[in-house]
């Protein structure tokens, strides 16, 4: 799999949760430039979804399994829009706290798709 595009998305993802967890801390919902973000780190990881569904159709292997490391994908791309949603039913401080922790929470499954591809 691509480690620049990995470490892209984690990153974006972090950036992500500095920025909705500082709008938390000054009591304020996510904003419209808040889900501008949200959709830059999902269309990172909708590259790295199909990529790596890509090199997996090519033959490669990854060093865990096929099926967990399309499962971790899966998960990687669904992180942050669930959160978005969540945030639009919470109009409050919370709905920040939830989009901040569904990107560390994607950070996290940055690193997990990383061992799992690299073994």
């Amino acid at each position: 799999m691509l480690d620049a595009l990995t470490v892209a998305v984690a990153v974006t993802a972090l950036a992500l949760a500095a920025w909705c967890g500082y709008a938390a801390l000054r009591d304020q919902p996510t904003k419209d430039w808040h889900f501008i973000g949200m959709a830059v780190v999902s269309v990172l990881a909708l590259a790295q979804l199909l990529i790596g569904i890509v090199q997996l159709a090519r033959g490669e292997k990854a060093d865990e399994g096929s099926v967990i490391f399309v499962a971790y994908l899966i998960g990687a791309f669904a992180a942050v829009p669930a959160a978005g949603f969540l945030s639009l039913s919470e109009r409050t401080r919370w709905g920040s706290v939830t989009v901040a922790a569904g990107a560390i929470v994607l950070a996290v499954l940055e690193v997990r798709l990383y061992d799992i591809w690299n073994g």
